[in-house]
């Protein structure tokens, strides 16, 4: 079992990895929109999918994986009237790759985030 902890990211506030890979999978933490400096980067919905999946990116890229090796994604929306905005960016994102995926509706995400998506994944190699 590895602890991934990417350099380009800050330290976790929680007590959690932002990552563990395990026999050849990737466990990726629940993942708002919190830029490079530890930030909340609170806007549209759509600036806050990108920046949660600019962070899942970064995840994955330093457990040996990529975005197109998701198996499944976690979604947790505060607002469930921004999930067809979320679905648009989401598929930009993903292009022809399409994980199995659940979307939660919830009543408030830290920081005030709109948003929070984890997933699990496979490694590349």
């Amino acid at each position: 079992m590895k602890k991934i902890y990417p350099e380009s990211m800050p330290t976790p506030k929680g007590y959690y990895s932002p990552a563990i890979v395990h026999n050849g999978t990737v466990y990726v933490s629940g993942q708002l929109a919190i830029n490079e400096k530890g930030e909340p980067q609170i806007g549209s919905i759509e600036d806050e999918v990108r920046q949660c999946m600019k962070n899942i990116e970064t995840i994955l890229k330093a457990s040996g994986s990529s975005l197109h090796h998701i198996l499944k994604v976690n979604v947790f929306i505060a607002d469930i009237s921004n999930w067809p905005k979320f679905n648009q960016v989401f598929a930009e994102i993903m292009g022809e790759h399409k994980p199995a995926r659940i979307v939660v509706p919830c009543n408030q995400l830290n920081y005030g985030c709109g948003i929070e998506i984890d997933c699990i994944a496979a490694t590349a190699e």
